[in-house]
Formats: structure tokens, sequence, C-alpha cells
């Protein structure tokens, strides 16, 4: 052990003694070189310096002590012949002497002969420059290249130069930093100094990165420019180059002339009372705003004219302004508004405005209610209070509008305070500050945490709607920032959270604008999130299957999937629980129970994601939607500007028993939905216009005739019944067929027109069929009480009850129940009443007294029928069988059309499938004969009957006939005669 370490010990107490015979002041460091194999027990050789000190003597006997401050290894070599293999130690790199003079640069084991080099290694250190230096140009390259920093050889002779502003910038103006430096470098870059330390700027909203700006050859040059600047962008900006192992920096402060960015105004009151005198009433007005350190000149004004008495104090870390108003009790005043401004040291101004609601003497008002914890005091008609009490960990607002004589729901947007904090990260994020795909994954995540979406109130619907805004910042941040697929698992997670809850406590506008900012979101970003390999996830509500190829075949949530492109990669994905949703405008269909989204992955660069759409897509889906519904498939797609569903590009396929086959193409991203519903056609259409314009037109000929032969005809107490009531019929049904005709172009419409002329059909129909009614039981009252006729005072008094007033009772209560409920009463796409599903929707008020009058007709016509089989004697010959079988038919013909027997075919098709070989039969049928409905009345009330033919002959002619033909009335109709 002495002999390997005597050497060293020797070696060690010479280059003491050199440094204290040289020099008397310290400290410095020594380099001792151990040679022979002795370097290969370093421990030991290390532990004999374990003193602290050593007593040196110099060449004239003065004796000095030297302190041992550190030891430590710097570089082991071995040497083996000619072989020489050198290491440096941890924590050290090889010296610029290593690296220029035997090209040994890196990390890795240096082969050549460098134990000559002084010095060998040096540490790994960063070295920071505060301030400025000036080199002489006589320093040689050579000169330049020995200047040390920490540890680190500045390989170059210049420094970073920053041009930034060099005083306050404007609030909301456009600043620009710009980096030089002259030398080539790798990559640059910037960052800003935040409450939680240095965050990467990048391309955002706000940042605009150039990192290679126009510069002089042989130099670098890096941009910042930051657009509308508010408070949050007030800080320490830095530029770096990165050359190899060394990092050229420059920082500045940014300071920005503050403003608040969020005013919040709220009046205490909610609502100020006037007294019955008059005069005026006080109120409390409060203005709170983000902690800032500016000195704000605050001044506030009433109706236009200003104050200036404002005491401010600081609450939970925000700056509260408050001023008392006088509010002056005059009805002629329109609104009454008070207005916070804030001034800054630009002379710049921000101001907020506020409306008060008043209470004038003797004016109408809703009456305070406490509900669920929130007060609202007496409102006027007409105003909207707010009230910003939340529950405990909430921020935020509710408010309630006084409509009339009752209170409307509550408008709650009292959000989960943990949330607004994400909220506010995700808008950091889409600006520009610190986007990294790391810090996308912590929002996610965060927005996971801070959520939890299980049961539906109006607080959950608030939460739901900042979390798809969070969505959202970042859909549009990941069109600059690349994302890797690690975010993927994260980002479904939260996204399949929000659509657990059904999102009520909205109106449908504001439920149609979550629900498509809501798929847009998530498309947006499944589409852009960087995939290196194929993948499969699923969570509760979303699931995405990432192809590996440009041809796809894949399933999700049961949906097949085949995607055929030369190039890309798709990604597929489905979602549920979103459909109902979803705002419908496709006309007269029903919405299933998934979306599906089809996407392509797009290639990156190192400015983001670039867009590679160059060829033809195909795509074919096969939708578990199995026949048997009675109702016909269409094939649509989600149309990214209108935000609506369109059948441009997608045809229906095939329909079966197991699904319903679409085929879409399209060069961009979509959505697909399998709508149902009844879908009318050209051909049915140009039917249906045709035939109410004969039906129109007869009807009018027939009501013409009626009026001329009706002295002539109406001689008996039941002919008097029976053409009253064809008369009712008809004229009902002229004028719910005008109706029809003058609304059959809706978006030409007005709303109060479009409401009318849905009322007036809803009315005319059901009176028509009222009087229907009345003619089927008059009929059947006749054919079984032969010998007890109806009276003529009796029946015009219940037909009138049954024909008029039933009908105006039946629209009249929908008509107030529907509006009562808020619900909607009319389809203003179809000027008619809604249908949502069995037994929801103000069309139920039609089918339903239409179903119980078909069905009472139906058995009518069974009366007639058995009472003309009943007629017939056992011993008939076939003559009067065949006469019989004939007066079946001619009642068919004829009270078929009159009783609105034909009106049961609407209801078979919703029995029939719409696959089935017999639907567009029964459609026709349906078609053709109530278009021409008109026509078959005139039918059976003129031609069809005797006495009106003979009175119509003879004013024709002008003569009278002896010779009538034979009738071709139902022995139901000449039972009178």
């Amino acid at each position: 052990m002495f002999s390997t370490i005597f050497p060293v010990l020797v070696g060690a107490t010479f280059i003491l003694y050199q440094v204290f015979a040289q020099v008397s002041v310290g400290p410095y460091t020594a380099e001792l070189m151990v040679e022979s194999n002795i370097s290969l027990e370093t421990s030991k050789v290390l532990a004999a310096f374990n003193v602290t000190s050593l007593e040196v003597t110099d060449g004239n006997g003065n004796s000095q002590t030297v302190i041992l401050e550190r030891t430590e290894l710097v570089a082991e070599c071995q040497t083996v012949g000619d072989a020489t293999s050198c290491n440096c130690s941890a924590g050290h790199v090889w010296s610029d002497m290593v690296c220029y003079s035997h090209n040994c640069c890196r990390d890795a084991a240096c082969t050549q002969n460098v134990t000559d080099a002084v010095p060998l290694c040096v540490p790994v250190a960063t070295a920071y420059l505060a301030g400025t230096m000036e080199i002489g140009a006589v320093w040689t390259p050579e000169q330049l290249a020995a200047v040390r920093l920490g540890g680190v050889t500045s390989r170059s002779h210049c420094l970073v130069t920053m041009d930034a502003p060099a005083e306050a910038a404007c609030y909301e103006s456009d600043v620009e930093l710009i980096c030089t430096l002259a030398t080539a470098t790798e990559a640059a870059s910037w960052k800003m100094g935040t409450a939680e330390g240095d965050v990467e700027l990048n391309d955002g909203t706000v940042v605009t990165v150039e990192r290679r700006c126009a510069t002089a050859e042989g130099t670098s040059c890096a941009g910042l420019r930051l657009d509308t600047v508010t408070s949050i962008w007030a800080g320490n900006y830095t530029c770096e180059f990165l050359k190899g192992p060394v990092t050229y920096r420059a920082k500045t402060f940014l300071e920005v002339a503050q403003l608040p960015d969020h005013i919040s105004m709220s009046v205490a009151p909610l609502a100020a009372e006037c007294p019955a005198g008059g005069g005026t009433t006080g109120v409390t007005v409060t203005a709170t705003i983000p902690p800032s350190t500016a000195n704000y000149e605050v001044w506030y004004s009433y109706n236009g004219k200003r104050g200036s008495n404002v005491e401010n104090t600081t609450v939970n870390n925000r700056l509260e302004y408050k001023f008392k108003v006088s509010i002056q009790c005059q009805k002629n005043i329109a609104s009454q508004y008070v207005e916070i401004t804030f001034k800054n040291h630009k002379d710049q101004l921000q101001s907020s405005k506020l409306e008060i609601p008043v209470i004038y003497a003797g004016s109408d008002f809703c009456k305070e209610e406490l509900v669920d914890g929130a007060f609202w005091p007496n409102t006027p008609f007409g105003a909207t209070v707010v009230n910003k009490t939340c529950a405990e960990g909430r921020s935020g607002f509710k408010s309630r509008t006084c409509e009339g004589p009752r209170w409307m729901d509550t408008f709650d947007y009292c959000i989960n305070e943990q949330l607004n904090n994400v909220l506010g990260e995700a808008e950091n994020f889409r600006k520009g500050q610190g986007p990294t795909s790391d810090k996308a994954k912590i929002i996610f995540q965060n927005l996971t945490d801070s959520s939890s979406f299980t049961t539906d109130s109006g607080s959950n619907t608030a939460d739901v709607n900042v979390s798809i805004n969070i969505l959202d910042n970042m859909a549009l941040a990941s069109g600059t920032t690349i994302l890797q697929e690690d975010v993927l698992p994260v980002m479904m997670e939260a996204a399949s959270q929000i659509l657990n809850t059904t999102w009520s406590g909205v109106n449908e506008t504001v439920l149609s604008d979550m629900s498509a900012n809501y798929l847009e979101a998530i498309e947006k970003l499944v589409e852009n999130i960087h995939v290196n390999r194929s993948k499969a996830l699923r969570t509760e509500n979303v699931e995405l299957k990432i192809c590996p190829n440009s041809d796809c075949n894949v399933t999700v949530f049961g949906i097949d999937v085949s995607v055929n492109r030369s190039t890309g990669r798709p990604k597929v994905m489905a979602v549920k629980n979103l459909t109902p949703k979803v705002r419908n405008t496709y006309p007269d269909t029903e919405k299933t129970e998934y979306i599906m989204s089809a996407t392509l992955g797009l290639d990156h660069d190192e400015n983001g994601p670039k867009e590679n759409r160059s060829s033809a897509v195909e795509i074919h889906m096969e939708f578990p939607v199995p026949a048997g519904d009675g109702r016909t498939p269409v094939c649509v797609f989600w149309n990214l500007t209108t935000r609506t569903w369109s059948d441009e590009g997608c045809v229906l396929t095939a329909r079966g028993a197991n699904g319903s086959s679409c085929h879409c193409d399209h060069l961009t991203s979509f959505s697909v939905l399998m709508a149902k519903g009844d879908v009318s056609s050209p051909e049915l259409d140009i039917i249906t216009y045709v035939g109410l314009g004969v039906s129109v037109f007869s009807l009018l000929v027939f009501l013409a005739v009626e009026l001329l032969v009706w002295s002539a005809v109406v001689k008996t107490n039941l002919s008097h019944f029976r053409h009253t009531a064809i008369v009712n019929i008809a004229t009902f049904r002229l004028l719910a067929d005008c109706s029809f005709l003058a609304s059959s172009s809706p978006k030409s419409l007005g709303e109060g027109t479009c409401l009318a002329f849905a009322v007036f059909k809803h009315l005319f129909y059901t009176a028509m069929f009222c009087w229907m009614l009345c003619l089927s039981v008059m009929l059947v009252h006749q054919l079984i009480f032969v010998f007890s006729p109806l009276r003529k005072r009796v029946f015009m008094f219940l037909s009138s009850v049954v024909g008029y007033l039933v009908p105006v009772v039946i629209v009249g209560s929908s008509y107030v129940y529907y509006c009562y409920t808020y619900k909607p009463y009319y389809d203003k796409k179809t000027c008619w009443l809604t249908y949502d599903r069995v037994l929801e929707g103000s069309l139920h008020a039609f089918l339903i007294p239409v179903l119980v009058v078909i069905l009472i007709n139906i058995f009518s016509m069974v009366v007639v029928i058995v009472t003309l089989l009943k007629t017939q004697t056992p011993d008939s010959g076939k003559a009067d069988n065949k006469d019989t079988v004939k007066s079946i038919v001619k009642v068919l013909v004829v009270l078929a059309p009159v009783f609105g027997v034909t009106w049961v075919l609407g209801f078979l098709l919703n029995i029939v499938d719409s696959g089935s070989p017999v639907f567009p039969v029964v459609n026709y049928a349906f078609t053709i004969l109530n278009s021409f409905q008109g026509l078959f009345i005139l039918f059976a009330g003129c031609f069809a009957e005797q006495k009106v033919r003979e009175e119509a002959l003879k004013i024709i002619t002008g003569k009278g006939k002896s010779d009538a033909s034979k009738s071709l009335t139902s022995t139901a109709y000449t039972k009178d005669k």
C-alpha cells in the first residue's frame, strides 16, 4: 500500500510547493497526472488525501499551510503498447485542446494519446454572463477560444443582442422582440417567466414565433410577436440560441400598461324599488377586477353623468370598487344604467356597463322568490336579474328573467373553481403560453379530475359548457402545436365523461351550440394528435381506432367501417349519447344512437401538423339500424359550415335485417349519422299538389251545385241532415287544402304567418272529421231506428256542437298546453304540428281524434253493409245476389271518401316496414286517395246522388227529364225517398 501511495504523495507535495512558491494567493487548481497501473487503484490514491491541510516549506525556509478543499478524479487513461484509451469522469467533458487537436469532442472514449493535453477534461457547467463584454479586434481566434465561462468554453466571439420596446407597451397593442447572434446556430427558442417558472412560447392566437428571421449570412435571428397584449403578458422574456453544447441567451423585461382584463359588476339590492311617492332610491354597485399593482384613475357614471366617489378594497385576492347611486324614479327614463371606467398611465380606458332593473310605483313585476337557496327579488316585467351567490367552491352567477307575470327558469352559470382554472390554462395554451404535449396531458387530466358528471342539473350543465370550451381551446391549439399520441387516452377519458348527462337546464339553441362545439372539437383533436402506430382506444362514450395504413376495415360501437384512400392514415371514431343533443334540421327524420366520425391522420413537420388531403376517399359504413321500424334511413354527414346534417355525397346502398349501409365520398373529414324518417319524393310531391289543385276545383264546383239545387233536393229532414253534413265536410276540406297550398313554402313565410297556417290546418282538418262523424252517426241511427227518426232541432244542435265547438276546443286546448309547457306547438320548417316520438308532440292532438272518428266511421260502414245483406231474402236468385254485391261496392266507393276511411292508410305507413315492397304501394295509395278527396266528394255528393244529378241537368239543359237514369245511390241513400 505504501509503495502505491508514496509516489502520489511526493508528486502532490511537489505541485503544492510550486503553487506556493510562485503565488501566495489562492484558490488554485492543480492537476496531478499519475502514470503506470497505479491509477487502477484510484480510490486508494484519493483516500490518501484525507487531511484538510498540508504544511509546505519554500526554498527560503518559510512554512505555509495549504488547505485541500476538494479532490476529484478527472480522467482515466489506459495504455497497452501503442494503444491508448481515455475516458472523462462523470460530470466532465473533453477540453477544447483535446477537441481541436485530437478531434475527440464527444462523451465517448478517446482512442488517441491525449495524455499530454492540458487540461485533459473540464467540468460540465452552465455559464451565464450578465451585462456586456467588449472584445478587441486584436484578439486572435486562438485567444478567443481560451475564454472560459464557468468551465464552458465559448467557441464564438459574439454575444446575443435583443431589440425590445424601450418603454411600457400599450394595453392591447402589438409587441415585437428580435434577438440576433453574429454566428450561425442550430436552433432558437423563446421563453417567458411566470409564477410557475419559465414556460416555452410557441405559435398561438397571441404568440407568433419566427425562429429564422432574415439576417446577414453567418448570423442567427429569432423573432417574437405578441398580438393584442394584456396584463398577463408582462414579464421576463428570454431568447435562446443553441450551438452544440453552448446556449446563447438574452433576457429583457416587457412592461405592459395594465388595464383590467375582466370587470365583474353587481348591484345590491338586485332590483331598485321606487317608493310610492316617487323621488329616488339608493343602490350600491360593486365592480371586481383581478389583482393588479397598477395605479388606475377610476370613476363611474350614472345614465351618462359622471361621479367620482369610488372606494376600493381587496377581497379574496381581488380588487373591489364600490360606489353608491341614487336611482331616479321617473318612468319616462327608457333604461337606467351605471358604468365604471379605469384609466391607466397611458391614458387608455377600460369600461363596463350594468343595467339596473327598476320597479316604478304602480308598475307590474314578478314577486320575490327563494328557489334552491337563491333569492330573487321583486323584478319588473322583461328585466333580468343576476345573482352572484354561488355554492362554496364555485364561482360565477345565476340569472333569471321576469317574463310577463311569471318567472322564467333559472340560468345557472356557477362553475367549479378548479374547472375554471383549467379553462384559464387551456386559454393560455391556445394563446401560445407553454404549448407542449406534456402540458396538454396535464390539462386533460385536470379536466377529468375537476369535473364529475353523474346527475343532471343546471350547475352541471354550466360545468359541461366550460369543459367543452376547454376541449375547443385545445382543439384550436392542436393546429399549431404537435401533440404526441400519449395525449390521446387522457383526452378521450375527459371527452367521454362530458357525455354522461343530458345537459339539461339550457334552451335548444344553447344545447345545439354546445353539441356542435363538442363534436367539432374532439374530431379536430383526434385528427391533429400525432400517432406513430395503429391504436385502439375505448371509453364509456367514445371509441377510437387508428388504421395502420390508408386501407381501413374496423368496427366501432358495432358500426362496421371501411375506408379506402391512397394516402394518409384514417382515424375512425364513434360517439354515443351525443345525438339527442345535436340539432336535427333534416326534414321528417329521427335521430339514432351513434355518430361516426372518420378523419385522416395529418403529417407533421417542425412547424406542426400539415394537411394531407390530396387524394379522394371512399367510406362505407354499416350502421346497426335494422329493418322493421317503419321508417326510411337517410345517410347524412355533419356540415361544418352550416352546422346541420346534409346528405350531399352520401347514399343509402343497402337496407336489411342486420342494419343499413351507407357510402360517402368526400375529400375532407366528416361525421356520419344514420337518420331515419318518412322521406317524400318529387313524384309524390307532384301527385300531392296536382291532387290538391283538382280537389280545390272540385269542391268549389260541388258547393256551387249545392247552392243551386239546395231548395229542390232538401225536402225531408233526412236529406237536410245529409246535405248539411256533406256541405260542411266540403267547406272545411276546401279551407284546409287552401291553407296547405298557401303554406307549401314555409321558408318564405314569417313566424306568425307560419303559426297561423298551422292552427288553420289543425282546425279545418279536425272540423272536417267531426262533420264526417256527424254524417256517419246520423246514417247509423236512421238504419237502426227506422221508426224513431231524428228530429231536425236535435240533429242541428248536436252536429253544431260536434262540428264547430269540439274542433275549437281540441285545437285551443292543445295550443294553450304547448305554450304553457314551453314545448313547440308547430314546426317552423313545415308549418304543421310537431312529432317527437310516440305520444309526444302536438301532432297527437290531431291523430288521436282522427283515429277515433275513423274507427267509428268504419263501424258505421259495417252496419250499412250488414243491413244490405239482411235485406236479401233466403230464396233470392243469383240476380239479386249480384245486385247486393253491387250495392255493397257502391257503399264502399261512395262512403269511404266521405267518411275519411282512406286516411287509415296514413296509419298503415307507420306499421309497414319501409323496406317492404308493400310500403311504396301504401304510400302512393294514401297520397292519391287523400290528395283527390275533393274530387271523390264531388262524385259522391253530385254524380252519385240522383236528385242532385237530375236538378243539375234541369239547370244545365233548361228542361226536365222524364226518363232519369237509374240511380247509382246506395240503399242507404235511397231510404228517405
